[in-house]
């Protein structure tokens, strides 16, 4: 079920992304990238908004027992954006990423998790635009253990949906602590006519 839910939301992206861009304009790698640049234009601002002294805030009412903190999920979510970026690109990643898929232990502060976070996306954007019609499906090692072989795009991809699952459950972390996520912010309103 899960699966058929990601699905429709990759699709609803690529949608978005059809809209977006004009097919003349469209590659493989630009297909990707600007995926990746909605999932980054959310989750940057939202990290950013968290106060630092919710940032390890978890919900602890209700069935919320040994769940990421805030600033876990940030961490989480970087880090299996680089296993993913780097796993497409068929190199290892360019960061220290700790054990697990937690990320490093180095990385503790507010400005540390920003900066990792947005080293994953800076990285990711690097390898989303190594993708082109002939790689895209070259079978590459998964990025995690167990797995089977994977096409270099769907790794990609997953990299995304995986960034957007844990979007959503930061932003119910933020509003728990009354920070409205940066994009559910109503626009500015227009500059009045000179």
């Amino acid at each position: 079920m899960k699966l058929i839910a990601t699905s429709l939301s990759t699709l609803g992206l690529l949608l978005t992304v059809s809209v977006t861009l004009s097919a003349a304009d469209m590659t493989v790698a630009r297909l990707y990238d600007s995926q990746l640049s909605i999932a980054e234009s959310e989750i940057v601002p939202l990290v950013k908004a968290m106060p630092q002294a919710s940032f390890n805030f978890a919900p602890t009412n209700g069935a919320f027992e040994k769940v990421r903190t805030f600033s876990s999920q940030a961490k989480h979510l970087a880090t299996v954006l680089y296993m993913t970026a780097s796993a497409a690109a068929g190199e290892k990643p360019p960061v220290d990423l700790g054990k697990g898929e937690d990320g490093p232990d180095s990385v503790m502060t507010k400005a540390d998790v920003v900066a990792y976070v947005e080293g994953a996306f800076k990285y990711a954007h690097k390898t989303m635009n190594t993708l082109t019609a002939q790689n895209q499906l070259d079978l590459v090692p998964a990025p995690f253990p167990g797995m089977p072989p994977m096409a270099r795009a769907a790794i990609a991809n997953l990299g995304i949906w995986h960034s957007f699952d844990h979007y959503g459950q930061m932003v119910v972390y933020a509003r728990m602590n009354k920070v409205i996520p940066p994009a559910s912010m109503p626009a500015p309103p227009p500059a009045a006519k000179k």
